[in-house]
């Protein structure tokens, strides 16, 4: 199978090639798609994939080290993948749909280790690099070429916002800053905008703010959460992004699942609920459902549930992680 790259097609044009492998052409809406030349299958080029793979986090007495993963589009139970370099909670994962990534953490202090697996082959983890500050809370995701890190801690709140090209081991480099300083916030994007959500500024907060991947430069305000809440997660598809469960004012966990449009800034929409309450869970998609996992209701859980993205509603049983855990990290690839 043979990928023409050709940015100059638009979708429909009669001077399309007519046989022969993909074409890289663009949608109406600037968003590019591998089109299978001789049907009309689209694969959007993404940080997606069909695998998703859940690292690190805390057991109940101690961080642990487990990297286990699934086939989202096949409820099921997770499957041992490998160890992370450094076990840790309170870390975040992006990917380019080859490439998984983890990034900072928390180990009695925050750290600076960025580390990275191939998706598609079991294993244990490798060294990338470091990021800009040793810091834990924070929140990630990815165009699929470039990954990013925002807030967290480092003892105090930070507003720093990092970035990585993913397919190129080495430092992380100043991007720009979130709008207000905050930790245990969560993100998603579409492949162009990056947008987080929620968090702690000292007190519970509903923001979104975004940035443009491709762009170095500061966030810019999105809207607001349903809610004000921390310690919660956040997964997409190539237009709609959600932000699922978390801690509330007065510390109470939620089985809330919000949703925005991320190419149009405004408010987050109730979505539905997870099948389980709580917070320090993790989230990843395969562009279809999003899959949500562990996380904290009275003690450390192995539950993974899911829902159909493009579709509002609550969340039905997916099957179980292979170690029950909270504060963990999760992102998806082929």
């Amino acid at each position: 199978m043979t990928r023409k790259i050709n940015n100059s097609y638009e979708l429909g044009q009669s001077n399309a090639p007519t046989d022969g492998g993909d074409m890289l052409k663009t949608r109406g809406d600037g968003t590019l798609v591998w089109e299978g030349v001789a049907d009309t299958t689209f694969v959007p080029v993404s940080w997606y994939g069909s695998r998703g793979v859940f690292g690190s986090g805390f057991d109940g007495g101690a961080n642990t080290n487990v990297i286990d993963y699934i086939t989202i589009s096949t409820p099921g139970n997770a499957t041992d993948f490998g160890d992370i370099t450094q076990a840790r909670r309170t870390l975040d994962a992006c990917s380019d749909g080859t490439t998984g990534i983890f990034g900072g953490g928390y180990t009695g202090s925050g750290v600076n280790t960025i580390d990275y697996i191939t998706v598609a082959t079991t294993g244990n983890a490798t060294d990338f690099g470091d990021l800009t500050l040793s810091r834990y809370a924070l929140a990630s995701c990815s165009d699929g070429t470039t990954g990013i890190f925002g807030g967290g801690s480092t003892g105090s709140n930070t507003t720093t916002i990092d970035y990585i090209t993913i397919a190129t081991p080495g430092n992380a480099i100043d991007f720009g800053d979130i709008t207000s300083a905050r930790r245990y916030l969560a993100a998603c994007s579409d492949s162009t905008k990056g947008v987080f959500g929620g968090g702690s500024t000292g007190s519970h907060s509903n923001i979104l703010d975004y940035v443009t991947i491709a762009t170095t430069g500061n966030a810019t305000d999105f809207g607001d959460l349903t809610q004000s809440r921390a310690n919660l997660s956040g997964c997409s598809d190539t237009t709609r992004g959600l932000f699922a469960g978390g801690e509330i004012p007065g510390g109470s966990h939620v089985d809330t699942i919000d949703y925005i449009t991320i190419a149009t800034t405004g408010n987050a929409t109730d979505f539905g609920d997870m099948n389980v309450s709580r917070h320090y869970l993790t989230a990843c998609s395969d562009a279809t459902k999003g899959v949500f996992a562990g996380g904290y209701t009275s003690t450390q859980i192995n539950t993974i549930d899911y829902v159909t993205i493009a579709t509002t509603g609550n969340g039905t049983d997916f099957g179980d992680l292979t170690v029950s855990r909270h504060a963990l990290a999760a992102c998806s690839g082929n």
